[in-house]
Formats: structure tokens, sequence, C-alpha cells
């Protein structure tokens, strides 16, 4: 009888979790109300502004890619990355885009992507371009990986 508790005990904990989470339901207000909120941290080539203001270049349109894939627009916030990190915290952005690495000294304050390329940089090092998301908003993490994964545009 005792080795069929703890099996049992054990399906029994993994029916109440919900892996990957999103605590604050992230992803599914994006899929819910079709907007995104991206801050943009201008870091050229990966990210400019147009004559009018608004983002362009290969990470405004990763950016643009995942949300038309989730059925949403994108809603720009432009700033410097310092602010941006904080209107991640704050809950105020979906993703931050513009020239982050695997080396950002954010990772401890939010979540980053795994890499989606790898670019050498203007000294010659190997640099891996990365997205930051909401620290602990795992399901929207591994949405914008998958679709990484499934041929986002490069």
């Amino acid at each position: 009888m005792r080795h069929l508790i703890a099996p049992l005990l054990g399906v029994a904990l993994l029916m109440g979790c919900s892996i990957p989470r999103d605590p604050d339901h992230t992803l599914a207000h994006i899929d819910q109300t079709h907007e995104m909120v991206v801050g943009a941290a201008v870091c050229p080539p990966q990210l400019e502004l147009d004559d009018a203001g608004q983002p362009t270049g290969p990470e405004a349109e990763l950016a643009e890619g995942f949300a038309a894939v989730r059925g949403a627009s994108v809603t720009w916030v432009v700033a410097g990355e310092e602010e941006l990190v904080k209107k991640l915290e704050d809950g105020e952005l979906d993703l931050v885009v513009g020239g982050l690495t695997t080396k950002s000294p954010w990772k401890s304050k939010v979540g980053l992507t795994r890499a989606y390329a790898e670019q050498i940089d203007d000294h010659g090092d190997r640099v891996k371009r990365v997205v930051a998301a909401p620290l602990g908003e795992n399901a929207l993490v591994t949405a914008l990986e998958r679709w990484f994964d499934d041929g986002m545009p490069r």
C-alpha cells in the first residue's frame, strides 16, 4: 500500500501545478486585449527610430511579428534601458527589445529569453541577442521561444 501512496501524492501535486506559469498573466492579457506593450531601447542597428519616431529594425520586426502571431498589435514605449526595466518590473510593459544580450546587467531584474540570434559586435566579440520579459512570466517567455523555434523571420 505504501508503494502506491508516493506516486499518487506526486500526481496530485502535479495536477495542482500549471507549468510554465505567468503569475501576472501577461501572455493571457496579450491574448485577451490583442495589445502588446513593448519597450524599445534605441540600439542601432538592432533598433532605431524612423522619421516619425517609430521603432524600426530587426528587433522592432521581431516584436511586431510575435504580436501578429498572437493576434495583437504593438504599442511602443521608447526610452532608455534603465527606465524600460523599471516599467517592466512595474508591470507597465510586456516585453523590452533593443540590443539586449545574454550578458545583460538587468538579468536579475527581468526574465530573459534564450538567445534568438548570435552576432559579431563592433569589437569582434560574439554576442547572443535576447528579449526581456517580466521576471517570472515563464509562459510568455516559453511562447516567445517556441516562436523562435517555429521559424520566426530572421
